[in-house]
């Protein structure tokens, strides 16, 4: 596994946990970062730039998914799939040195292993939507 997967995963336990327990997204971060700290550890830096980048532009990538999400609104999703459509979004719209066809794989990957059956075809169709769009928004 590489190490931006494994960051990826950190990234979706931290926002998972943050959501469930009614934090900021990124409040389970800053609890990481300081029991890491204690083990004299640091959290992976593309850990704590996805949590931040999701943070940041959160009203922004949650009214992509609303958009493209057909049938589904954010609040029915499973608190899994969201986050890690959130991530997904993120890396699309903002990383630019991760490619969209890896950060789609990577989402779907995850959803494969943490969630649901259906969730790796939704998860998947949802992120290769909001490329589309991007797609065509850039070339137009």
């Amino acid at each position: 596994m590489s190490a931006r997967t494994k960051a990826r995963k950190r990234a979706l336990d931290i926002l998972y946990e943050s959501e469930l327990r009614g934090l900021a997204l990124d409040g389970t971060l800053r609890e990481r970062a300081v029991a890491r700290e204690a083990e004299g550890v640091a959290v992976n830096p593309y850990t704590v730039q996805l949590v931040e980048g999701v943070v940041a532009h959160q009203p922004e990538i949650d009214a992509c998914l609303q958009e493209h999400a057909v049938d589904w609104t954010l609040a029915r999703m499973p608190a899994v799939d969201r986050n890690l459509l959130r991530l997904g979004v993120f890396e699309i719209l903002h990383v630019a040195d991760v490619p969209d066809a890896v950060a789609i794989s990577e989402a779907v990957q995850l959803a494969r292993e943490l969630s649901t059956d259906e969730s790796p075809p939704f998860v998947n169709g949802l992120l290769a939507r909001i490329v589309e769009r991007k797609s065509s928004t850039t070339t137009s």
